[in-house]
């Protein structure tokens, strides 16, 4: 599992610019069952992503996409973890270490 966190590089305006093309992005991934929570940061300089994907390589590459990662108005940074605890919602994402 992987916790994303955004930071944006660029003034709230050019974010805002790029905001409804990743949001279209956000939706995407989440059809496909990659974004598990998602929403912006307070105060609102960045937002968090909770992500599955098959190893970071993956993840590397979806955040790429990213419109705001395109238009340059934002980075990422991928920390990836075994969720060993989750509500019992989220049962199906519990890992063990091996």
């Amino acid at each position: 599992m992987f916790v994303l966190e955004l930071s944006h590089t660029a003034p709230l305006e050019a974010v805002d610019a790029v905001l409804a093309d990743h949001v279209g992005w956000l939706d995407g991934l989440y059809e496909r069952g990659v974004f598990l929570a998602s929403g912006p940061k307070e105060p609102r300089d960045g937002g968090v992503i909770i992500a599955v994907a098959e190893d970071r390589a993956r993840i590397e590459e979806i955040t790429a996409g990213d419109p705001f990662v395109r238009a340059g108005v934002c980075a990422y940074r991928v920390t990836e973890f075994t969720a060993s605890k989750t509500a019992p919602e989220l049962e199906r994402y519990r890992e063990t270490r091996g």
